[in-house]
């Protein structure tokens, strides 16, 4: 649900959708941006690789705290429960720290983060944020004119397997003779390939469901006033292609200028020729209706507005607190890393949530910003760590 994606496995930050602006407009109450850049490749499989060394700590205003100890409490039943896949920590490494969370008055929260945990640079710390959001758009039971792109839920014949042509394993599909093919890209499956299966969760207007897509997940707000909120359920395979990027290149629109709503706008002025743009982006998000609260990230739990932030796995425990300190102060303090995105690899690579709404899309939106992060564990898992050969 970042492709990011809410889950956010296969969504996108804002900042990459738009491709690699060199400059984004300032928004009024929001600091200025910094200029967005390409994030780097990670050099490193893991936070082992990279390296671990231990830091002096910070001390995270209190609201902050407190909103970083509630995200906390509620992923540690999944730290609990979950084998980390950074081989940073194990389970009985966060058992005493969530027990201490459960029963501690948050006026204590500073404190609880300050001291109780081993704060850590992987690699230089030198980080890379961007931001995502949840999307409200109009939604419809039935297909209308103008709410006629479904919204499909994760079709039963997507499964993993090495494909038939010997090019290596993936998402994809058996045909009727038995052969595992790459499954349906976006323009099939616009042109009809998953009709008639009965997959609808709703209609919305193209557009905004592609961009939609891209968040990971969001809500459709019926004719009726109803909110139906839907998230990430799976993705088709194929490779995210950023659609403000290919525009640039063309000489279609100049970097300075591409923002999302001029994007909208470019796609919505040439139905046709918008369409098949976006079909030039092959990967197609498939979504689940969500119950209660949410979104829900990557580790299954509800991610929290300016508390939450979306982390490479292979570097950061999911459900472990972060402290970032970027250009763009806005990003600035103690989240919690509850959420994995497509376009979000490395060991210093972050996508921050900001919730929904007017205001979070507009902080989303120009957030792409260097600095440098910290990180926050177990000290029995640092020390560990440190004594590894």
């Amino acid at each position: 649900m970042s492709a990011a994606g809410l889950t956010r496995g296969a969504g996108c930050s804002l900042a990459l959708l738009l491709a690699a602006c060199t400059s984004t407009p300032p928004v009024a109450g929001t600091p200025e941006p910094a200029p967005t850049v390409e994030a780097p490749e990670p050099t490193y499989e893991n936070a082992l690789e990279a390296g671990l060394r231990l830091v002096p700590a910070k001390s995270p205003r209190g609201e902050e705290a407190r909103r970083a100890l509630e995200a906390f409490i509620t992923s540690c039943p999944k730290l609990l429960a979950r084998t980390d896949a950074s081989g940073l920590t194990t389970q009985a490494d966060w058992a005493p720290l969530c027990a201490e969370a459960e029963t501690l008055d948050p006026a204590g929260a500073t404190a609880f983060f300050a001291s109780r945990f081993a704060w850590t640079e992987i690699g230089d710390g030198t980080a890379f944020a961007t931001g995502y959001f949840e999307p409200e758009i109009a939604g419809s039971r039935t297909a209308t004119p103008e709410l006629s792109a479904p919204v499909h839920a994760l079709p039963q014949d997507l499964t993993r397997a090495a494909f038939s042509d010997g090019s290596g394993e993936g998402r994809g599909r058996y045909d009727e003779t038995g052969a595992f093919l790459r499954y349906y890209d976006r323009a099939e499956i616009e042109a009809g390939a998953l009709d008639g299966r009965g997959l609808e969760l709703g209609y919305a207007d193209p557009v905004d469901l592609f961009f939609l897509q891209i968040q990971g997940s969001g809500r459709l707000r019926m004719p009726d006033g109803e909110v139906v909120r839907i998230g990430y359920a799976g993705q088709n395979g194929h490779e995210y292609v950023a659609i403000g990027r290919l525009l640039r290149e063309r000489g279609l629109m100049e970097s300075g200028t591409i923002t999302l709503d001029s994007l909208q706008n470019w796609l919505r002025a040439d139905p046709a020729r918008g369409q098949a743009l976006m079909n030039e982006n092959p990967s197609y998000v498939f979504f689940r209706v969500l119950e209660g609260e949410g979104p829900l990230g990557a580790l299954e739990v509800p991610v929290v507005p300016v508390g939450s932030v979306a982390a490479d796995p292979k570097f950061v425990p999911l459900g472990a607190p972060v402290w970032l300190d970027m250009d763009n102060d806005a990003a600035d303090g103690l989240w919690v890393a509850q959420d994995t995105g497509g376009a979000i690899k490395g060991a210093n690579r972050f996508d921050t949530f900001w919730g929904a709404g007017p205001a979070a899309k507009r902080v989303a939106g120009v957030m792409s910003s260097d600095g440098k992060a910290l990180l926050l564990l177990p000290r029995s898992a640092v020390s560990r760590a440190l004594a590894r050969p």
